[in-house]
């Protein structure tokens, strides 16, 4: 559906999966889990300028592409993204904290790890969809491997990309900010991204948690075929 409502508006959507996910699940150099690394994957992947969409860790990729590669990216959208942790101290206590998930990623697997993950508060209103939706997201899921996925919390964590707080300011890309209402945590940052960033707004999607994407995919598909047609 939502590829489908992309192309509606004329959008021919490449989809790039990010170090440790999907299809780069099973490339492990270390060289390719940076900052650095992921954003020249993300240049190869497309034709610039055009508009980027990011989501979780992918919005945080896609903003911190938005900043250094301003020219390439025409509108930007980004679905319960932050622009990172403000402090060290915070930063610092986020790397320890992933470095112990990505241990027990390595020591249990991906399956232990989905049952803890799926479980969080902020997964909560994922139980509301559909069970065949629930299962094969479970199964796209699985299909990472425990390795690529300790991977990429090592080298793309919150706490290793340096914060955008204070950079926000400068990126002058039309910004669309999505957030679920029952989303609150992202919500907040939603509101206070979009009162930094000098053109973005904030779409809040009733009835639907951190997936937008995929609690509400129409409602999803509606706020970004109206963002890209009105810009």
């Amino acid at each position: 559906m939502i590829l489908d409502g992309l192309t509606s508006v004329g959008c021919s959507p490449v989809l790039c999966d990010l170090p440790g996910h999907g299809s780069h699940s099973t490339d492990l150099d270390p060289r390719h889990f940076s900052l650095e690394a992921t954003l020249t994957q993300v240049e190869h992947a497309g034709v610039w300028p055009t508009d980027l969409i990011g989501y979780s860790m992918g919005g945080r990729v896609a903003l911190h592409f938005a900043a250094t590669y301003p020219t390439k990216v025409r509108r930007l959208i980004l679905e319960s993204a932050s622009p990172g942790l403000a402090t060290e101290g915070e930063r610092l206590e986020r790397q320890v904290n992933d470095e112990e998930l990505a241990r027990k990623i390595e020591l249990h697997g991906v399956e232990d790890f989905l049952r803890h993950w799926e479980r969080l508060p902020l997964f909560e209103s994922q139980l509301q969809l559909p069970g065949p939706v629930r299962t094969e997201r479970h199964a796209q899921r699985l299909r990472n491997t425990k390795a690529g996925l300790a991977s990429a919390l090592r080298g793309l964590g919150t706490g290793v990309l340096p914060s955008l707080w204070d950079v926000l300011p400068n990126i002058q890309t039309r910004t669309l900010i999505i957030a679920g209402e029952l989303d609150a945590k992202f919500v907040e940052i939603g509101k206070e991204m979009a009162a930094m960033l000098p053109q973005a707004e904030l779409h809040i999607v009733s009835g639907a948690g951190h997936t937008v994407h995929l609690e509400r995919p129409q409602l999803w598909v509606e706020a970004v075929d109206e963002f890209i047609s009105s810009t």
